[in-house]
């Protein structure tokens, strides 16, 4: 089955647009929410502009050794790691979160803002599955670009069939994103690309930051609308349990 792009592009925009509670404030809430932890985390982690031009001006004399040293000097601590690496799961948390959100907002079951911190009643599943699903991406992609692309397709569905179907455990959710996405990730693929235009606007500062605000949820609405009529799409050959 082929699913018609414009269209479902035509409704995820229309959902913004008429939907209760407001999509855009929900963006706006997440959004802020994912920059302030990106701010502490770089705070705990990152190189200040000083240190880096310091670090650079070593490089330009010539002196690597020094410049190692400089580098090595500035490295945080295990500590700080560890808040850092807790930073990224609640982050992640928050983002499955606002998917509820949306997914919610689509099928008119009530969706409300405090849907972005529904994601921490299924903190361990989404974390084992992301870990689970970068570590086969991952071993893909060892063969080369492009099959660790199809790889991301071929298991992009997992994280909403987590929401959708609970009583699915991890690697359920990654067999079953496989049986779902067979036949359908060059499609995907498309409608990501459709928005790579979007995304490059919204490296502008400002202007762009603001964009994102609407085109993150488009994005996400758009996904979830592909993967609402993949899920009724009964025509899909099932895998051998084990193969993943």
């Amino acid at each position: 089955m082929t699913i018609d792009r414009p269209s479902v592009k035509a409704q995820a925009k229309e959902i913004i647009r008429t939907a209760r509670p407001k999509v855009i404030y929900a963006s706006i809430i997440f959004l802020v929410l994912i920059l302030v932890l990106g701010g502490l985390s770089n705070q705990l982690t990152g190189i200040s502009g000083d240190d880096a031009m310091r670090y650079m001006q070593y490089v330009q004399d010539g002196n690597m050794d020094r410049a190692v040293d400089f580098l090595l000097s500035r490295s945080p601590s295990t500590g700080a790691e560890l808040v850092d690496v807790l930073i990224q799961c609640v982050q992640t948390i928050l983002g499955l979160g606002f998917l509820i959100f949306l997914l919610n907002t689509i099928r008119g079951t009530g969706a409300v803002y405090a849907n972005l911190l529904d994601g921490f009643g299924y903190w361990w599943k989404i974390l084992v599955l992301n870990l689970v699903t970068t570590i086969l991406i991952s071993l893909w992609s060892l063969l080369l670009i492009v099959p660790g692309i199809i790889a991301a397709y071929r298991y992009s569905m997992a994280r909403y069939l987590l929401l959708t179907r609970p009583e699915l455990g991890i690697m359920d959710c990654i067999r079953e994103s496989k049986r779902l996405t067979k036949g359908y990730k060059g499609q995907l693929f498309s409608l990501d690309l459709s928005f790579l235009g979007w995304y490059l606007l919204g490296v502008i500062p400002l202007v762009g930051w603001a964009l994102l605000v609407w085109v993150i949820p488009y994005h996400n609405i758009a996904t979830l609308l592909y993967f609402e009529n993949i899920s009724r799409d009964d025509t899909v050959v099932i895998d051998e349990p084990w193969q993943v």
